[in-house]
């Protein structure tokens, strides 16, 4: 490195390096901010929401979640790792995310609503034949602040219906259970995959009672969107873990319904996978595009993932820790998907009209 050689030098070299310091941090800021301008952009209604959560973990995503102004926050599932059948230890697990500061702030100015996935049902992969699933409900709707006096306390599984109304538009978001009624799955013993499709007929997902809460709400919905939300993927069925795909009739009954229903903007948003990614497909019928939004997880990551097939796929895998946000445009019936990441990273974006 060359040094100046007298005084004077080294006074014209200071103000330059200044200059440029100065050229840099400016720089910087605009960086930040078209970074914020990205997440924090003209919306009518905003959801943010995630999945697979571990509260002993650090989760770093809680302040950029909060600078998205979201309107509602929706759990996608595995909001804690208990994998138990004792109710005190489900509890406790339930307490200690209840003491997260960055969720506390959340949670005391955004609503919180959503729906469980395994490890907070109770058992790995779990489903129908879980045999404390009564007691786990009653804590999840106790985390949930569900009132001690609402129907859901009488009803078998989480599922639930939450309806936005706003000046311009409104949106009606089905929160499903995955857990309660899902019949077993086909364990795949012939490759290296985890599980197969049931024989096409065979097994549910949601169950008789869910089913038919679900087709009427879907045929009555006056909204201008409606937002499904399932702990497990429903388009992409390939990865041979859980997913709808191990139940293709179920897939099939979904669609079906979707398109006799005749309900607008209808779009599902999921978790459980550890990486997040879009998947789309068309419906006979349906003027516009199935979306599956799948965004996990909140503080661990499939972060060896190398590839994974998905005839549904639009874009890229992200193994990243992150978040998802659906922005709504009334105006123009459309919807703006991104994938989140910390310091408001934006690493994958879809826009789709209705």
């Amino acid at each position: 490195m060359c040094e100046p050689k007298n005084e004077d030098e080294m006074k014209l070299i200071t103000p330059i390096l200044f200059l440029l310091f100065v050229i840099a941090a400016c720089k910087s800021v605009e960086r930040n901010l078209d970074v914020q301008q990205q997440i924090v952009e003209e919306s009518d209604f905003t959801i943010a929401f995630g999945s697979c959560n571990k509260a002993e973990f650090s989760n770093v995503l809680w302040d950029d979640i909060l600078k998205t102004s979201p309107d509602v926050w929706i759990w996608g599932g595995d909001i804690v790792y208990a994998d138990t059948d004792n109710m005190t230890k489900l509890k406790e697990a339930y307490a200690t995310q209840n003491n997260v500061e960055g969720y506390k702030v959340l949670k005391s100015s955004v609503p919180v609503i959503g729906t469980w996935d395994d490890h907070d049902y109770g058992v790995n992969d779990g489903g129908v034949e879980f045999k404390a699933k009564k007691g786990s409900q009653q804590q999840f709707l106790d985390f949930m602040g569900v009132s001690k006096t609402s129907t859901r306390r009488q009803q078998e599984g989480v599922y639930a219906v939450h309806d936005y109304d706003t000046p311009k538009g409104s949106v009606k978001i089905l929160v499903l259970d995955t857990r309660y009624f899902r019949t077993a799955l086909t364990k795949d013993t012939e490759t290296n995959k985890r599980n197969k499709p049931n024989v096409y007929g065979e097994g549910t997902v949601l169950g008789e009672v869910q089913w038919e809460w679900l087709e009427n709400e879907l045929n009555t919905s006056k909204a201008d969107f409606n937002i499904l939300v399932s702990s497990i993927q429903v388009l992409s069925y390939e990865h041979g873990f859980e997913t709808w795909g191990n139940f293709p009739h179920e897939v099939d009954k979904l669609k079906k319904m979707i398109a006799s229903s005749k309900a607008k903007g209808v779009a599902i948003i999921s978790g459980d996978r550890h990486i997040s990614e879009f998947s789309k497909t068309n419906i006979e019928s349906v003027s516009y595009p199935l979306i599956d939004f799948t965004s996990s997880g909140l503080t661990h990551v499939y972060a060896d993932f190398t590839s994974e097939e998905n005839k549904y796929r639009v874009g890229e895998v992200v193994p990243v820790i992150s978040f998802g946000t659906l922005s709504f445009d009334f105006e123009v019936n459309k919807i703006t998907y991104k994938i989140v990441g910390d310091n408001s990273e934006v690493l994958g974006s879809l826009e789709q009209a209705y």
